[in-house]
């Protein structure tokens, strides 16, 4: 595995050498830092007596901090899944067409290295960042939140953890893209159409009732159940950050299929590398 980790640094070396990494927190810590101060929480007894965003009232009755505070919580995780994965496909669309483009590439292959280190140290190195970034950016919140009120919770953390999986199965598919075409363009539309049709196949039970009985629906079940449901995951994420039972029907199934997703598209983009004449 150790050739593995290496990729996996080179990546974060090169994040780090083009301001990636810089950019990501500052961008991160400005919207932390914006919250903070536009934000005022009243709290007597554990109650919360008024809220005040940019200087308005929010809310004027007096309820328990931690039920005052889930439609904050639940916005929040809606807003760190969907949009930690849409800032993951742009911002990481270049990774891995950079590392195959010419030169560089024959460079790597020419390294005592198996093909499928660098596909994997890729994946190691990507997922690495984007952990770090969503647990930076749902640490900071649970700490505002956390001295603003002194309700403390963890649960925000397992939803940026589903977030940072969902974003896993996502980027599967452009790694693999890649294999095929060194276009960053072309990865992050790949990325794309797998972010919106894993949110079609969330509710793929309520939609396949608008095909008519027939071939179509059939089709359109088929091929929504082979995708990652990354809007029952969004539901189950919210769920889990506001300490509400959930209301889909299995975690644990929605977590499979993500990873068997995940896993198969990664083994296609292997088979498609090591077959790669550069």
């Amino acid at each position: 595995m150790r050739p593995v980790f290496g990729i996996a640094g080179y990546v974060l070396r090169e994040a780090a050498s083009r301001k990636f990494i810089m950019a990501f927190l500052i961008g991160i810590t400005l919207i932390l830092i914006v919250l903070s101060m536009s934000l005022k929480l009243e709290v007597l007894d554990g109650a919360l007596a008024a809220t005040r965003l940019f200087g308005k009232s929010v809310h004027t009755s007096i309820r328990a901090v931690d039920v005052a505070l889930r439609p904050l919580f639940q916005a929040c995780s809606y807003v760190v899944f969907y949009g930690g994965i849409l800032f993951g496909i742009v911002a990481c669309s270049d990774f891995a067409p950079s590392l195959m483009s010419p030169g560089r590439i024959e460079h790597l292959l020419a390294l005592p290295l198996q093909r499928w280190h660098i596909l994997a140290g890729t994946f190691l190195g990507v997922m690495t960042l984007t952990l770090c970034g969503a647990l930076y950016g749902a640490g900071g919140l649970l700490i505002i939140f956390g001295v603003k009120t002194g309700y403390w919770t963890a649960d925000p953390l397992i939803s940026a953890a589903l977030a940072c999986g969902s974003f896993a199965a996502v980027y599967a598919v452009m790694l693999t893209t890649a294999t095929l075409v060194r276009s960053a363009a072309l990865c992050a539309a790949a990325g794309f159409i797998t972010f919106v049709t894993g949110i079609i196949a969330g509710y793929r039970t309520s939609i396949a009732g608008v095909f008519e009985e027939g071939p179509s629906r059939q089709i359109f079940k088929g091929v929504t159940l082979l995708l990652p449901r990354l809007s029952s995951l969004a539901d189950a994420a919210a769920d889990l950050a506001t300490s509400q039972p959930l209301t889909v029907s299995s975690l644990q199934t929605l977590v499979g299929g993500v990873v068997v997703f995940g896993l198969g598209v990664l083994a296609v983009g292997f088979w498609l590398f090591d077959g790669k004449d550069y």
